[in-house]
């Protein structure tokens, strides 16, 4: 029977065991809190923990109590107002002195707030995407300029002194001396023991006992000498940290946000817009260490903007769709090479395009944009099924990697981005 006690000093983030407990049992709660914190941050500002409320009563445990009937006595610690027969009037502003929102305003009583704990940015995102996968990940590695990690690898004797090792150094240096001292401190003390013994047997007049006593004390004293001249630290006992640089593969994404800005996508609809691209943003994040992001707008021409003007410039017009697919080309043909980039589109439109226009839109995705990417999605923000649709399903059930639903306001942005990115065999939100 082996045991293994783990003797560890808990950090800051004590109670693990607890907390995990505590974030399984309420799992359903914090993740509707974590929902309600997506409102109103940016597209790279999401990625953080935040302060989760769960009302007081969600919390409530099991206790034992006793029946009714019988006779008791029971003495509560610190009362000074009340003596046994009075009556204990009912704490005002609702039932049993609780925050329920109910009665008159009142200068006296208190209330139970929410409770309020913190999600670490780990945490946040492990909720948040919880059972949600990635369709067709494949990491694309970067072999024609690979990244460098230093890695630990052993000890050297040469480097430098902020590299030293003191107790490796150390440690070398005694087994030297230990090495080089041990047999000659055991011929020492033999030879101190036979030099006492000679000296103890020694006669008056006797000179060659003296003699051999005398070379004897002689050996001893050369041969302490050369155990003192055994230096405490040499140059070869000392020890340097050795790190190496490793080539490791590389996976890094680009994300493409595609928006129609004509004169029918008013600000509501770009706010749907906008959240279902800081969905994927942050979803892209967790599988990918490097994320790139390229903003097109577009009405009857296209332009690559920063995400301030992507999302609030007020350039409106005519819908050309094709002209943002044709940009998206171009730009990963010029920066964005597929056998070293994982490249992901995401689309969002209320539908309206130039009738000419939509069949130009289909062909552009199936000859020249699906072949490069690992997904496409395509959200439609208006209810209204016109031609782009139309041509856009033909494509869906051809192509795996792309996908298309429609998401007419807020509420139903988060179930349609867990629809398309469920994991299989799962059920959507």
């Amino acid at each position: 029977m082996q045991q293994i006690i783990d003797r560890r000093l808990a950090g800051k983030n004590k109670s693990i065991g607890n907390r995990e407990r505590f974030l399984r049992r309420h799992k359903d709660q914090i993740r509707e809190a974590v929902k309600r914190a997506i409102d109103g941050r940016g597209i790279r500002d999401l990625e953080r923990g935040d302060d989760i409320h769960i009302p007081k009563k969600d919390l409530t445990e099991p206790v034992f109590g006793h029946g009714p009937g019988g006779v008791r006595e029971v003495v509560h610690p610190g009362n000074q107002d009340y003596v046994r027969g009075d009556k204990i009037e009912r704490p005002k502003g609702g039932t049993g002195g609780g925050a329920s929102g109910q009665g008159q305003a009142s200068d006296q009583g208190e209330g139970d707030d929410d409770f309020v704990f913190a999600l670490s940015k780990e945490e946040f995102m492990q909720v948040f995407f919880d059972d949600l996968a990635l369709p067709n990940l494949v990491r694309t590695q970067l072999a024609e300029v690979p990244e460098w990690k230093s890695h630990r690898a052993g000890y050297s004797n040469d480097g430098t002194p902020n590299n030293l090792h003191v107790v490796r150094s150390m440690r070398g240096a005694l087994g030297r001396r230990i090495a080089l001292g041990n047999g000659p401190r055991r011929e020492l003390h033999e030879m101190e023991a036979r030099l006492l013994e000679m000296q103890a047997a020694l006669q008056a007049g006797d000179v060659l006992a003296e003699a051999a006593v005398q070379s004897l004390a002689e050996e001893v004293r050369v041969l302490r000498g050369r155990i003192e001249r055994i230096p405490f630290l040499d140059p070869i006992d000392l020890r340097f940290r050795n790190r190496v640089k490793v080539a490791v593969p590389t996976s890094k994404a680009v994300m493409f946000c595609l928006m129609d800005v004509s004169g029918s996508m008013d600000e509501a609809r770009k706010e749907l817009s906008k959240r279902f691209f800081i969905l994927l943003y942050l979803f892209l994040t967790r599988h990918y260490e490097k994320i790139e992001l390229v903003f097109i707008r577009h009405h009857t021409q296209a332009q690559e903007v920063d995400e301030e003007n992507f999302f609030h410039a007020r350039e409106t017009g005519g819908t050309v769709v094709s002209s943002a697919l044709v940009l998206m080309e171009d730009i990963i043909k010029a920066r964005y090479n597929p056998s070293e980039w994982n490249i992901y589109g995401a689309q969002a439109s209320d539908g309206d395009n130039w009738h000419h226009d939509s069949g130009r839109c289909r062909q552009l995705l199936a000859e020249k944009i699906l072949p490069l990417v690992r997904y496409f999605a395509y959200v439609q923000v208006a209810e209204e099924e016109q031609n782009l649709w139309d041509e856009y399903l033909q494509l869906a059930a051809s192509h795996p990697q792309f996908a298309m639903r429609k998401a007419v306001d807020a509420a139903q942005i988060y179930p349609v981005f867990r629809d398309l990115f469920k994991k299989e065999g799962a059920k959507a939100a």
